[in-house]
């Protein structure tokens, strides 16, 4: 395996292009795009921050679905050393505003069809710089061009992005993640799937997300091939794999349970995957999966606070999440900070014996950092337990988030931005059951003396102001919150009923 001491990635996609010009990096809904391809274009777009004075230390926010020109932005930003900001590009409204100025970008490149949220999101007066990427626009024009960029590569600690994940008691964290830390992400996808020269790799994530962005060093270390589609769709999936002749494929959420209920068809075997690699496969779900289409699962467990991947299961122990990668140690503490008994839950905790595995903290938050951070360790916040075996199991977060939809989502945000309602004078969001994937979000709204709430007209008010994963499948109407002596909302009094409740699923399907 390589050496994972001193290593980023960035020397190895232009050692790439000189030594293999021709050969191919990715194909994006089927175009190829060449190392020589990628290197002159994200040197093209290295040279051009430059030239707009954006030095190593600064920060670029991207709002760009996936496409070959977003791969040659990501790269051209970790030459140059300025830090990538991947945004949601779902992400609109409150959310979108405090994203684009916590992290003080000088630059924002996006699509061109997101630039109205950006605008609306930021206000008339704002002064910040976009970049819009449609054909035979601004950012084309940059990415056409033939400059040459010699910089030395950014050391391994240098920061690479700063990725924004759901806070669970108040607004989204920015990561630090640093260029080693994404290499490690890499090798450890390399472990988990087992890859091999020459196998393709189907990616439907997005790469604002470090389920896609981790997969950028992977044909360079592993001498694989990317095969990118701009989205995921249930009805395409297999006959995608069998275009592109995939060999391995990545889950996240409910995207089995949504394989699982398509109709059966010839495709299901007539693939060429062996492994499915990811993380949230209920261990109903693995043998089904397994006996239907004939794929062996490698389930796992991360936080891209810790390079991403911390555990993984290569013995197909049902339902684990494994054992950790090389240069981790997992420990299992509680509220004492002392380690449980085997089959007993706590707190995973994470260390490293490779300096900067684990993230240097949040940006501009010490407060979080340090909550995170202690002596060294990572404090995940996620309860776990040991089999005899050591093999990991995950129950869940510790503190007050939904897993929806692929996406963790705070219930602080969306409590927030509910409560900024006229109607809503109080407001609390649960997870409840899910038909698909791990959880829905139910958010009950207790209405202001004299008013009322249409739930239908709040989901659509709703709607504008948070991403779609974030708006409540369900929301109940009470007349008050049971509440503890210091007036916090007893959340675990909330029902999880489904039928006691409006349903967004049901007025869009006629149920």
């Amino acid at each position: 395996m390589a050496s994972f001491d001193d290593d980023g990635f960035v020397g190895l996609l232009t050692a790439r292009a000189a030594a293999e010009p021709d050969r191919t990096y990715a194909r994006f809904c089927g175009e190829p795009v060449s190392y020589a391809e990628i290197e002159r274009r994200s040197a093209a777009f290295a040279a051009h921050l430059r030239s707009q004075g954006i030095v190593a230390g600064d920060r670029v926010a991207v709002m760009m679905r996936n496409s070959i020109a977003t791969i040659a932005v990501v790269f051209g930003l970790a030459r140059a050393g300025v830090a990538w900001v991947p945004v949601n590009a779902q992400q609109r409204g409150e959310g979108l505003r405090y994203l684009l100025t916590h992290s003080h970008p000088r630059l924002v490149v996006a699509d061109a069809d997101l630039a109205p949220q950006i605008a609306e999101a930021m206000g008339a007066n704002s002064a910040l710089p976009v970049l819009l990427h449609e054909a035979n626009g601004a950012l084309d024009a940059v990415l056409a061009g033939h400059k040459r960029f010699d910089e030395p590569v950014p050391t391994p600690d240098a920061v690479f992005a700063i990725m924004y994940t759901s806070g669970t008691t108040g607004r989204p964290k920015g990561v630090i993640v640093s260029h080693r830390m994404l290499r490690l992400a890499a090798e450890s996808v390399a472990l988990l799937s087992e890859a091999k020269a020459g196998e393709t790799f189907f990616v439907w994530e997005p790469l604002y997300h470090i389920g896609g962005a981790q997969l950028l060093p992977l044909p360079m270390i592993r001498d694989i091939t990317l095969a990118m589609v701009e989205r995921f769709s249930a009805s395409r999936f297999w006959e995608q794999i069998v275009e592109t002749g995939a060999s391995r494929i990545h889950y996240l959420g409910g995207i089995l349970q949504i394989l699982l209920k398509q109709p059966p068809s010839p495709l299901d075997r007539a693939h060429g995957v062996s492994i499915a690699w990811g993380g949230g496969c209920p261990p109903e779900i693995w043998p089904q999966f397994r006996e239907r289409f004939g794929i062996e699962i490698r389930e796992c467990y991360g936080m891209t606070e810790a390079s991403s991947l911390t555990t993984c299961n290569l013995t197909g122990v049902l339902g684990s999440v494994g054992r950790p990668m090389p240069w981790f140690t997992v420990r299992l503490l509680d509220s004492e900070g002392k380690l449980v008994a085997t089959g007993e839950r706590g707190e995973i905790v994470v260390e490293t014996s490779i300096p900067g595995a684990i993230f240097p903290g949040y940006l501009d938050n010490p407060e979080a950092t340090a909550k995170a951070l202690r002596y060294g360790r990572l404090h995940t916040g996620d309860l776990g337990s040991f089999d005899a075996e050591g093999n990991l199991y995950f129950h869940g977060r510790m503190t007050d988030s939904v897993r929806c939809k692929g996406e963790n989502v705070s219930a602080w945000e969306v409590e927030h931005v509910a409560a900024e309602h006229d109607a809503v004078e109080d407001c609390a969001m649960i997870g409840v059951a899910a038909d698909v994937g791990e959880q829905d979000i139910k958010l009950f709204v207790k209405p202001r003396e004299g008013a009322t709430i249409d739930p239908q007209v709040l989901s659509g008010w709703l709607g504008l102001r948070l991403a779609p994963y974030q708006n409540p499948r369900y929301i109940a109407v009470v007349d008050e919150f049971e509440r503890t002596a210091s007036q916090r909302i007893m959340k675990h009094k909330l029902s999880p009923r489904l039928d006691d409740c409006w349903d967004r699923a049901a007025m869009t399907t006629g149920r």
